[in-house]
């Protein structure tokens, strides 16, 4: 009986290790450069948010932010391996956001921001006139004057 007792607790430590070996290996550290994509310059103090994405392509609850520094430059140990959501925001550029595979124990991922554009609206053509040369050129005549 105890060689039994013994012999399954020796199966749940190796079962144990293994999964705990496994868990380390799936995870990567991932290192991030955010630059001006007009000229490859860093930007300092950029929000890099991860999110992590189910097999359907849905943002899952939680997540995590991390600064870039003043070389533009972050990173974060230890995230699963799958899908991740990225986001990055920097005050005077475009938000950017795009899914990653997280595959690999290294990662290096390179973001270029974009100066905001300009908008377009169905509208452009109407926002310089003034608001009475939209009327009609017919001009109101005053109703008649009762004597």
């Amino acid at each position: 009986m105890k060689f039994f007792f013994l012999f399954l607790m020796v199966i749940l430590f190796v079962t144990a290790g293994a999964t705990i070996g496994r868990a380390q290996d799936d995870t990567a550290n991932l290192k991030f450069l955010v630059v001006k994509d007009y000229n490859g310059k860093p930007i300092r103090n950029a929000s890099v948010v991860l999110h992590p994405v189910d097999p359907k392509g849905n943002q899952e609850r939680g997540g995590y932010e991390v600064k870039t520094d003043v070389d533009g430059k972050t990173g974060f140990d230890g995230v699963p391996y799958g899908k991740l959501r990225i986001q990055v925001l920097a005050t005077g550029y475009q938000t950017f956001g795009d899914d990653y595979n997280i595959d690999q124990p290294d990662m290096q991922i390179t973001i270029r921001m974009k100066r905001p554009q300009g908008q377009y609206s169905i509208y452009s053509d109407q926002q310089n006139t003034k608001k009475d040369d939209k009327k009609d050129d017919k001009k109101e005549e005053p109703p008649p004057q009762k004597n």
